[in-house]
């Protein structure tokens, strides 16, 4: 039997993890010259900020919890070394390496949410609907990472 406390934290996970995400994103509409980067990175950005709120509003309504409202520490490390990176090299490579990098963590932290056998189900059938969000955009950042190396 899954815990109120087990759920709350793991979506709590998720909104930190998203949210962190979402602000990526539109630092890396800030820092690049490119505008079809600039619409692509600031509609994810929203995106995301989305399905920040949709899980908010489930841990209110499902687990009568208080939802997470800012993102992690590491987060905003990343950010913070992803805006010096942009600045130092000017790079929209490096920027959207950096945004598939943030791509990459979020993935796995859903993954491992989908895979947590002591979720109830009714928050792993959250996440689920979630992920489909996620996953289409960490495969378009890889694409986008793929196509730029070429």
């Amino acid at each position: 039997m899954a815990s109120t406390q087990h759920d709350l934290d793991i979506l709590n996970n998720l909104i930190e993890v998203t949210l962190d995400s979402a602000h990526g994103y539109e630092d890396a509409a800030k820092d690049t010259r490119n505008p079809y980067f600039k619409t692509l990175f600031g509609k994810r950005a929203i995106e995301r900020k989305q399905v920040t709120a949709e899980l908010q509003t489930e841990v209110r309504r499902l687990l009568g919890g208080k939802p997470a409202q800012s993102g992690t520490t590491a987060g905003k490390a990343h950010r913070a070394f992803m805006n010096l990176k942009a600045a130092v090299t000017g790079s929209d490579k490096g920027i959207v390496n950096s945004v598939e990098s943030g791509e990459d963590h979020i993935k796995k932290e859903y993954d491992e949410a989908l895979a947590d056998q002591a979720l109830s189900m009714p928050a792993l059938d959250l996440v689920r609907r979630m992920y489909v969000s996620i996953r289409a955009g960490h495969d378009e950042m890889r694409e986008l990472k793929h196509h730029m190396e070429v």
